[in-house]
């Protein structure tokens, strides 16, 4: 039988996140992609409380790129999860953290 390990990131009991709690969800592609949209709308799927409104976005100081940051209320380690996998299976996107 597999024991979870501290590090493993599905274990939520060794987390030293609390739920609930606002929880910042940043993510990256090209400036050409409408990046801001796509993660708002996989920001609301996961946290329907989410306000679209609150969402910053900063464009590179090249222009080539551009970062969204989204603050959740975050209820558990599996909505992040979903939210993170989401975000990752976008080939739009590069970087999520």
């Amino acid at each position: 039988m597999d024991t979870p390990q501290p590090s493993d990131p599905i274990n939520s009991e060794d987390s030293a996140l609390q739920f609930p709690c606002r929880f910042p969800i940043k993510a990256m592609g090209r400036a050409e992609a409408d990046i801001a949209a796509l993660v708002v709308d996989i920001a609301m799927r996961h946290a329907h409380d989410f306000d679209p409104a609150s969402a910053v976005t900063r464009i590179s100081s090249g222009g080539k790129y551009i970062s969204v940051t989204v603050t959740i209320n975050a209820t558990s380690r599996a909505q992040l999860d979903a939210i993170y996998r989401a975000l990752h299976a976008n080939d739009h996107v590069l970087m999520a953290l």
